[in-house]
């Protein structure tokens, strides 16, 4: 376990300490064998979230959809919530990272050759800490969204969880770089909106908020939870339906959601201008103002 004095001596930027095998080791010192499922085949889950001084903010969501994902793909879970959390605050503290992204990341563990898993596996948690992007009021994050010609499929129950094979968000990730945006923003294979490759998808059209059912196969987001709870908190009205790309351009504003970056407004759409509105910054002001009452 790193002491005082080799903290403050380490000049990299990166994690310095990661939490596997069931230690604490450091970042050259981690390693995943070459026959872990999760590296072979994307056999396994991750959560991302945001650390607000020292506190894994919405840890409880966040493991409760690791832990349902865990049982739909039948992986057991190493640790229980209580102890995820124990050992989530040390790895903070070792770091000594308060503001930082914090990524839980289960494997089935190592197993044979062939898709089918042979049932004798022993899974892995890996827990790593990286710099967390800021966050300002004055001058929040806008982002430019391109369209995606990659879709998602319908229906399809992996869609609820964050599995490590994420082949097509990456891909659709490296569009929106080549165009020089963002994010990207995916539609379905009934050409209807869905999310982005990182964030919910959010729209308000006539003071009413707006976002797709989880049945166009969207991600259950925790933030998206959390806003769709603020709206009801604060007596806007919420819909989800579903929208096409023309009805997206026609929004009074557009916004995506995410545990790192929490609200960020869209300002273009495939090189075209959206509109502006000021609700959303009275979202991102209100979401604000209920994460600090809740980690303080």
């Amino acid at each position: 376990m790193p002491n005082e004095a080799e903290l403050r001596a380490c000049p990299c930027p990166s994690p310095r300490w990661i939490f596997i095998h069931d230690q604490f080791v450091s970042e050259a010192g981690a390693r995943v064998s070459v026959f872990d499922r999760s590296f072979r085949y994307g056999d396994g889950l991750f959560e991302t979230l945001r650390v607000y001084g020292g506190i894994p903010f919405a840890f409880e969501q966040h493991l409760d959809r690791l832990q349902r994902g865990c049982e739909f793909l039948r992986i057991r879970l190493p640790y229980n919530v209580r102890k995820l959390n124990k050992l989530a605050l040390e790895l903070i503290r070792q770091n000594q990272m308060p503001e930082a992204v914090l990524r839980l990341q289960v494997s089935r563990g190592v197993g044979q050759r062939g898709y089918a898993p042979a049932g004798d596996e022993s899974p892995l948690l890996v827990m790593t800490l990286d710099h967390a992007p800021a966050i300002e009021k004055s001058n929040p994050t806008r982002w430019r969204l391109i369209t995606s010609s990659l879709r998602l499929p319908m229906h399809d129950p992996l869609s609820s969880f964050k599995t490590c094979s994420k082949l097509l968000h990456v891909l659709a990730s490296a569009e929106a770089r080549e165009r020089n945006a963002q994010d990207a923003l995916l539609l379905n294979t009934d050409g209807d909106v869905v999310e982005t490759t990182n964030a919910n998808l959010f729209w308000i059209k006539d003071r009413v908020v707006c976002t797709p059912p989880l049945t166009c196969g969207a991600l259950p987001g925790v933030t998206r939870a959390l806003v769709i709870n603020l709206c009801s908190k604060s007596r806007l009205d919420l819909c989800e339906h579903k929208t096409s790309l023309n009805d997206l351009l026609r929004a009074d504003a557009v916004f995506v959601t995410q545990s790192v970056r929490e609200i960020v407004e869209v300002t273009h759409l495939d090189d075209i201008a959206l509109r502006q509105s000021p609700l959303v910054k009275a979202l991102s002001q209100a979401y604000c103002e209920s994460r600090v009452r809740t980690v303080g």
